[in-house]
């Protein structure tokens, strides 16, 4: 080989080098990458994950959205607006995501027939099944007495946004709707981004978009109840466009040392009494979280067969429910929930 021939060989090679080379940093500056954001907020934790051709960190804005959710809703902060309201200040002045929020629930509440109320927290106050609260077992006298303080028709927000209530007892708690709210707003704001991948999470309330890989959604777990504290996943679902929440029963609850008997953390608000009926724990696939949230927390306390029924008619939503039937641990799923859940 001629050493002219050898030289433009070289000059080829080197050609092609140089274009590779300039592929791979155009990709690594241009092509999506997972970024992957994780901490606590709303009490609980959480892990965003999306991709970004700009590698953009849009922690700070995480943080913002967090703030503005407490600042409203946080029945822990007694400078937010909802914990103001709840002592009875009528010069509060709510914003557009209490306003939002209110106006989730009356919906759902309304579909429900009730079961589904964000002021049954002075029972779930009372009870002492809330966080960090001592359990206590009032008397059927006391939770008569408090029953009359339920019921989202003994509010309103006026059109000034102030809130008014038939009761100043009226305690108004967010807490069952406002982390898939949460989870809303922060899809909102990668949409606004032009984030077409992501997955969001928290406190196990989780809304994906896009895909994870070429082909392929985001996977996530379905925890199997457990009573023993450990934690195990049941069954694999795929989520693309999807918001998906749980709420149980077999972790959040309290035992009366006296009795030894479980007290679920969530209340029937029409009896006022601790939810105990068959099922473990409602997983809700929604187009919003808030909506899949608040429907989990409802079917909860509305028990098996009610719920079964409901779905029936509200084919929209789609659940898988894992319940106990002679003292055997069993499993409910709708046609488009069990069409999403991963091969055994």
């Amino acid at each position: 080989m001629g050493k002219e021939v050898r030289i433009k060989m070289l000059v080829k090679r080197i050609g092609l080098l140089s274009l590779l080379i300039a592929f791979f940093l155009a990709c690594s500056k241009k092509c999506p990458s997972i970024q992957a954001v994780a901490g606590e907020a709303l009490g609980t934790t959480y892990h965003i994950e999306y991709k970004s051709a700009a590698h953009r960190d849009y922690t700070a804005a995480f943080n913002r959205i967090f703030n503005a959710v407490n600042a409203s809703m946080s029945t822990y902060m007694p400078s937010s607006k909802i914990s103001r309201i709840n002592r009875g200040d009528t010069t509060v002045v709510v914003d557009s995501l209490f306003a939002e929020v209110l106006h989730q629930s009356r919906v759902i509440w309304k579909e429900t027939d009730g079961y589904f109320d964000p002021t049954v927290g002075i029972l779930v106050n009372a009870w002492g099944v809330g966080p960090e609260r001592p359990l206590t077992v009032p008397d059927s006298a006391t939770v008569d007495s408090l029953t009359r303080f339920v019921g989202l028709q003994k509010l309103r927000l006026r059109p000034d946004f102030r809130m008014e209530k038939e009761d100043p007892h009226i305690f108004l708690d967010f807490n069952a709707i406002a982390k898939g709210y949460t989870v809303d707003l922060i899809a909102r704001y990668l949409d606004g981004q032009k984030v077409a991948d992501y997955l969001i999470e928290i406190g196990g309330e989780i809304r994906a978009h896009g895909q994870k890989s070429a082909g392929q959604g985001w996977t996530v777990g379905i925890e199997k109840p457990r009573s023993d504290g450990k934690r195990s996943i049941m069954r694999e679902i795929r989520l693309k466009n999807r918001s998906l929440a749980t709420s149980g029963n077999y972790r959040k609850f309290r035992i009366d040392p006296h009795t030894g008997r479980k007290y679920a953390h969530i209340i029937d608000p029409h009896t006022g009494y601790s939810a105990q009926g068959e099922i473990l724990s409602a997983s809700v696939l929604a187009a919003d979280c808030m909506v899949a949230d608040a429907y989990a927390t409802a079917f909860m306390a509305m028990g098996f067969e009610r719920t079964v029924r409901f779905l029936n008619r509200h084919k929209a939503l789609d659940a898988l429910l894992i319940y106990d039937s002679d003292a055997a641990m069993k499993v409910y799923a709708t046609q488009g929930f069990r069409q999403r859940l991963c091969k055994e």
